[in-house]
């Protein structure tokens, strides 16, 4: 398999009244075909702002992306014009944002919505286009998708009208499916209905996915490989096996350590993360993590480390061998 997208050094700030916001900080990574890349973390680590940034899709002002590249298909998506990228938008490279919620247009029919993409990018006549959205959202599972297509969003529940989402994201075919969170604000049975359909979908179409979320149990049965960000940095990365039995980096056996487990001994008390994340307007010298972590050492709160292998395909930024617990 090879690469479909590459992500070097990318850098995006946001310009506010209290300072600048470094809200990510030089991030590289890449996704393979057909590949499912988790990126976890807690909120306000940079994950959503990361994947805006490669759609182009950062409010400016007051944002702004300062560095870095993103290569899909040869070109930097960062260069294109904004003609170029909507063709590349929505196409080639889709995305299911957090809300579903919020995320439709409340005055237009689900037809409408669906149909308009179709029209543009693929080159279908009206009838084809909405012919292609009853495919879509019975491939989606949505019942009566002939008669409830002309339906208002306020008339679908939360997760159909995710499931609308996720068939307006499929409807170019596009090679890459970016998802931010989007079983957030469902409830849990209906995320595992989501999860499942993603998988699904995901065999029968062979699309890459970059799924965002901060709960690393969802990414456990969906992703091939996981990174892990804090404070706009990545500072774990490996494939998803990996991340659960050999956890390396302080942040991340924090995350595990304070999720609830069936495989766990009884009575075992889940252990929070203590302190906050850091002020990403002014960001600690060394590393972000280092006023939260149990194993930080004096160049731990001066100098913040880069990614290094551990093993293969295993990279961490750490200064200390938590394995070990020595630096």
């Amino acid at each position: 398999m090879g690469t479909i997208l590459e992500v070097k050094g990318l850098k995006t700030q946001f310009f506010t009244q209290d300072g600048i916001v470094n809200a990510v900080n030089g991030i590289s990574y890449t996704l393979d075909e057909g590949e499912t890349l988790g990126i976890v973390g807690e909120s306000g680590c940079g994950k959503s702002v990361s994947v805006l940034s490669v759609m182009r899709l950062i409010p400016q002002p007051p944002g702004k992306i300062v560095g870095g590249q993103v290569i899909f298909e040869g070109r930097d998506l960062l260069k294109l014009s904004e003609d170029e990228m909507r063709q590349v938008r929505g196409n080639k490279i889709s995305m299911v944002f957090q809300d579903p919620m919020t995320s439709l247009n409340p005055v237009l029919t689900i037809a409408r919505q669906m149909t308009e993409g179709m029209e543009l990018h693929l080159g279908l006549d009206h009838q084809q286009a909405r012919k292609r959205a009853i495919e879509l959202l019975e491939m989606v599972n949505i019942p009566q998708a002939k008669d409830r297509i002309d339906d208002y969003p306020h008339q679908f529940s939360g997760g159909m009208r995710q499931r609308v989402m996720i068939a307006m994201g499929l409807s170019c075919n596009p090679q890459v499916l970016i998802a931010d969170e989007p079983t957030t604000a469902l409830d849990v049975t209906i995320q595992a209905q989501i999860l499942d359909l993603v998988r699904d979908l995901k065999q029968k179409i062979g699309m890459a996915i970059i799924w965002i979320t901060h709960d690393l149990g969802i990414v456990a049965g969906l992703a091939d490989r996981v990174l892990v960000m804090y404070a706009g940095y990545i500072i774990e990365s490996a494939p998803v096996k990996e991340i659960y039995a050999d956890p390396r980096h302080p942040y991340t056996l924090g995350l595990l350590g304070s999720i609830p487990r069936l495989d766990a001994e009884r009575k075992k008390k889940l252990t929070p993360i203590e302190g906050l994340p850091p002020d990403l307007i002014d960001p600690p010298p060394g590393c972000p993590f280092a006023p939260r972590c149990r194993f930080a050492i004096e160049q731990c709160l001066v100098e913040n480390p880069t990614l290094q292998p551990v093993a293969l395909n295993h990279h961490v930024a750490c200064w200390v061998d938590t394995k070990r617990g020595v630096a």
